[in-house]
């Protein structure tokens, strides 16, 4: 058995097993009559009984749609008029339903995102039935077009693209007077080679049909942990991870598409029931990947990938160095990696310099360290293809990249070592039509059915696989091939890796098929020669003497894939599947009335009584809801049963003073959240009719000067079917001209100007600073933080959970408020909720601590408070429980199993133990090559530079696509980077679970076994 690791072989198949990230079409709109008001207006369709909201080009193009995008209600239209728009925000769509975005063309309407201020060019989160059609995405700073948690999604006749060279001196900008031609992006000779790369053969460096660049966006088109997901007719040109993605999705259909000079066309993750047909994958580094990624939330099955074309797939890998896709080996047709039954039938695969097709396992890398997932393909199914010249152009080993990563990556010899072993077995320095590692299954009889995190056995499906995702314990042994029977028993399928049937055609100019085995042999070939060691690399040596090494040459038969001759029978046909009915759900209230909205708040108000019958709808104007005692002081004493509270630990927003306050309507009360370990999402449980409001201001300390920003509000209502749900609204403070404030409802939102200078009350510490970009958040933006799936709909609350307020309340301001003056100062906040009737199903007994802290309530620390953990100050135990706060009060409510980031596998909620899914030695999953910053790991224990958390709320992090959290932040929490940093590296060791993934993978990455200089191959 190769100890691959001793070797530090293992990393040449780091390629296959890091690979990341990389629907019939709907009926057109009903058309009508147009209300223009200058840049655009509302259409009266002629049949529809939605809203058709128009937007033009020009300079106001960003507030009206932003304007009209926070409004979209069922079967309503966000429709862009042909030609170019320059737009500073991005299209967010959150928590409707049955909406159409749509342009005049895929050609005709282009929507440019260079100067946005979003990540995203366009983003449907939690959305039930949304169609985009008809348009370009053009220069996002991210991903072009990304669909999570979305049911029932089309993407028609649209484009992603980058501007050829992007923020490279060689970029030629796709702007108004050129983009009708520059979308039309030909194919004829891909760069072959990385510019950078010190190689003086390696001259192929420029491509006269698009230059690609690593400062595009990660994804062109991006459908991740969703259903019934359709790609049509729609293209992506020159995304740095993947064109056209589909991740931890069922039912999935992507066909009659084209991804062009993207690092990978077409990715397919950990989906099951996909179909990709029709599609032309051609000048990228690889054509399409089928395959499993560990830690997610679901493992793949059943793709039938068919009619396709991959050709000419050699455009040198342009990812960041460091990152998932950079492992990609440019002349990759298609490739499979532990993904369970593919159907790959009646697809081209011509001039792909590596392989026509890849198949290969994790065990290459040596333990991927999630045992939940088969490291194996199984059934996959080859019949009935075309293959011409594959293979016959082998990449040498990308040394810039390996000097880049001192070794690290070192993915890019993988095509070298195939055809060294093929030279060694007779068949000359190539690849193949159809490559395979050689790597098989053994069984490990004591390895038991997988249990639950309830402790119980999972379920199995109808092949006997266990089911299997993140949200379940890492068991201690892996499967892999051998499944179980009703009986929970041990069985083997007859025939568990791949049929490759006769009917295939394969050219004569190529290989066939190549069985390379693996890294195995390369052991015993290097220590052949240690005189010399450059002649390892000479094909004639390796020719004269490999032959005798046990499983060095490949060979090149077929038969043990011949199923019908080898087992008695091909493997049976995948089934047509059809996407399920769209059913509405009905869970959406019509707008009210501009008549209704006057009728409650344009009413007579009582001295301190709250407007409670203007929950219902969105006031104009804050003071109409009559929240505070002065309504031109937000921070001024609460009417009615309002209550001010604090947390321990805050989100972070640019060092903002927030001022929280409770309004439980009159004769209700709130509900205690008893088991916060089982619901470690939600909050305390309010009546409907609560208003939850949330004022940010900035305060100058010297000058005794504190000034409202933003008042942010979350009203719980409910619709006449009985269904409750939040609404966010946000409302900003300006200056009326006469002396007085004012804050009117702006749900576009929009950025402003700040600056700070005070001590914080908690830490002591003195804060100060400016920004130029404070961010008003609009509608959309607050439900992407503030939904989750377990939660009730909409803006649900995120910060009430017990066991952060389980303290005594102090007003953060350092100058004199009203809500200073409330009789909840001083006193334990939960408590004080419970003695006032304010909150009812409460302990028994508090057991207040001398900190006023409730010993037998949860309790999370003041994260910048040293001590406030109960523990030592800056204890270890200390340390890590401050770190945990922060990072679940400013991380978890997105890094959840249910959230918005549900997709990346990381997760922070205190309650969950610190291993791979907290981030322990676990490679990124979504974050791309700018939002890793060349580090490999989430959290690499002890080392704090190689870890992804502290980068992406570091000052390194300065793009939108690496800044964290993404939403509120403009400059940089630089006491929170300290704690995290501190953190890795002084208490997160090896005694960690899943600490060893990092060492395994620093020992099988360090370098191919060979000594001396690299010399350059035929």
């Amino acid at each position: 058995m190769l100890n691959r690791n001793a070797l530090k072989v293992g990393s040449l198949a780091l390629m296959m097993a890091l690979l990341h990230g990389c629907l019939s079409s709907g009926g057109d709109s009903a058309s009508g009559s147009v209300t223009d008001s200058g840049g655009g207006g509302v259409v009266t369709p002629a049949e529809s009984n939605g809203r058709v909201f128009l937007i033009k080009p020009g300079p106001n193009a960003t507030k009206e749609m932003t304007s009209a995008m926070v409004q979209l209600k069922p079967k309503d239209v966000l429709r862009f008029d042909c030609g170019f728009f320059d737009l500073k925000d991005g299209i967010s769509i959150t928590a409707t339903e049955d909406v159409t975005i749509e342009g005049c063309g895929i050609n005709e309407t282009f929507l440019s995102f260079r100067d946005s201020v979003a990540q995203e060019g366009f983003l449907a989160s939690n959305v039930m039935g949304v169609t985009v059609k008809d348009l370009t995405v053009g220069d996002s700073p991210g991903d072009a077009f990304k669909m999570k948690g979305v049911n029932h999604g089309k993407l028609i006749r649209v484009r992603a693209i980058w501007s050829s060279g992007r923020k490279t001196p060689q970029e030629v900008p796709i702007t108004a007077a050129n983009f009708k031609q520059a979308v039309k992006v030909k194919c004829t000779d891909p760069a072959r080679h990385n510019p950078s790369n010190p190689n003086p053969l390696e001259r192929d460096h420029t491509s006269p049909d698009y230059t690609v660049s690593t400062a595009s966006g990660r994804y062109g088109i991006y459908p991740v942990q969703s259903r019934n997901i359709l790609v049509e007719e729609s293209e992506s040109i020159g995304a740095s991870d993947a064109g056209i993605y589909v991740g931890q999705t069922n039912i999935a259909k992507i066909r009659k598409s084209r991804a062009a000079f993207n690092v990978f066309g077409f990715e397919i993750e950990n989906v099951q029931d996909g179909e990709y047909s029709e599609n032309v994958a051609e000048c990228n580094s690889g054509g399409f990947l089928v395959y499993d990624l560990d830690n997610l939330t679901q493992y793949g099955s059943r793709s039938r990938v068919y009619k396709n074309i991959a050709r000419n797939n050699n455009t040198y890998n342009f990812a960041v160095p460091g990152s998932i896709v950079a492992n990609v080996p440019r002349g990759s047709g298609l490739i499979t990696l532990a993904y369970d039954k593919i159907d790959i039938y009646d697809n081209v695969f011509e001039n792909n310099g590596t392989a026509g097709i890849i198949l290969t396992s994790y065990d290459m890398l040596g333990d991927p360290g999630d045992r939940r997932m088969d490291v194996y393909s199984e059934a996959v199914n080859i019949f009935n293809n075309t293959f011409t010249n594959n293979g016959n152009d082998l990449p040498q080993p990308d040394f810039a990249t390996i000097l880049a990563t001192q070794g690290a990556q070192i993915s890019s010899a993988f095509p070298m070592i195939v055809g060294l072993k093929s030279a060694a077995g007779g068949g000359g320095y190539r690849g193949a039509h159809v490559v395979w590692d050689g790597y098989q299954d053994k069984q490990n009889k004591n390895c038991k059915l997988p249990l639950d995190k309830n402790g119980k056995p999972v379920a199995v499906d109808a092949d006997g696989k266990p089911v299997q995702g993140n949200s379940n314990p890492n068991p201690d042994c892996r499967y892999n091939a051998y499944k179980f029977d009703a009986a929970g028993k041990r069985k083997v399928p007859a025939w568990w890796f791949s049929c490759i049937n006769p009917n295939n055609k394969f050219g004569t100019d190529s290989q066939a098929f190549a069985n390379f085995h693996g890294t195995r042999g390369l052991d015993a070939l290097v220590n052949l020669n240690t005189n010399d060691p450059t002649k390892n690399l000479s094909v004639e040596y390796i020719s004269s003497i490999a032959s005798g090494i046990p499983l060095f040459p490949s060979s090149f038969d077929l038969k043990p894939h011949d199923c019908a001759t080898a087992y008695g029978a091909d493997l049976p046909r995948l089934p047509d599947f059809e996407f399920e009915p769209f059913k509405p759900s009905g869970q959406f209230a019509a707008e009210p009335s501009a008549e209704a909205v006057k009728a409650l708040c344009e009413v007579p108000l009582k001295a301190g009584v709250v407007n409670e019958a203007a929950y219902a709808v969105n006031c104009p104007d804050l003071a109409q809801y009559n929240l505070f005692d002065n309504a031109q002081d937000p921070t001024s004493k609460p009417n009615g049963q309002g209550m001010p509270y604090v947390l321990n630990s805050k989100l972070f927003t640019d060092y903002s003073i927030k001022h929280r306050v409770i309004f439980i309507p009159n004769g209700k009360s709130a509900r205690f959240l008893a088991d916060e370990s089982r619901r470690v999402t939600s909050t305390i449980e309010f009546p409907v009719g609560t208003i939850i409001a949330k004022t940010f201001t900035f305060v100058d300390q010297p000058a005794k000067r504190e000034t409202p920003m933003e008042t942010r509000l979350l009203i719980k209502r409910q619709r006449t079917d009985g269904q409750v749900y939040w609404e966010s609204l946000e409302y900003m403070w300006q200056d009326t001209g006469d002396g007085k404030r004012k804050a009117s409802l702006n749900q576009a939102g929009g950025l402003g100007t700040a600056s700070w200078d005070y001590v914080d009350v908690d830490s002591g510490r003195r804060l100060k600073g400016s920004t130029n970009a404070y961010l008003f958040p609009n509608n959309s933006q607050c439900v992407i933080c503030h939904a989750n799936n377990d939660k009730e709909p909409g803006s649900s609350p995120i910060g009430p959970k017990p066991r952060n307020m389980n303290r005594a309340y102090l007003n953060e301001s350092p100058l004199a408020t009203g809500q200073a003056q409330h009789p909840v100062t001083g006193k334990n906040q939960l408590k004080f909720m419970c003695d006032t009737g304010l909150m009812t199903g409460c302990p028994s007994s508090f057991n207040l601590d001398d900190r006023q802290v409730a010993k037998n309530v949860n309790h999370i620390p003041k994260f910048d408070k040293p001590g406030d953990s109960g523990f030592a100050a800056n204890s270890k135990a200390d340390i890590e429980s401050r770190a945990r706060a922060y990072l679940e009060v400013n991380c978890a409510h997105c890094h959840n199993e249910n959230g918005q980031a549900s997709n990346t596998g990381f997760y922070v909620d205190v309650f969950r133990a610190v291993d791979s899914t907290f981030g322990i030695c676990k490679k990124p999953t979504a974050s791309g090559s700018e939002g890793r910053g060349n580090r490999l790991y989430d959290i690499h224990p002890g080392v704090a530079n190689d870890s992804i958390v502290p980068y992406r709320i570091g000052p390194e992090a300065t793009t939108l696509a690496a800044k964290m959290p993404p939403i509120g932040r403009s400059v940089v929490q630089e006491e929170a980077v300290a704690l995290i940093t501190q953190w890795i590296n002084t208490v997160v060791d090896s005694s960690y679970k899943n600490a060893d993934a990092c060492q395994a993978a620093q020992q099988s990455s360090g370098g191919l076994p060979i000594v001396g200089k690299l010399p350059l191959l035929p």
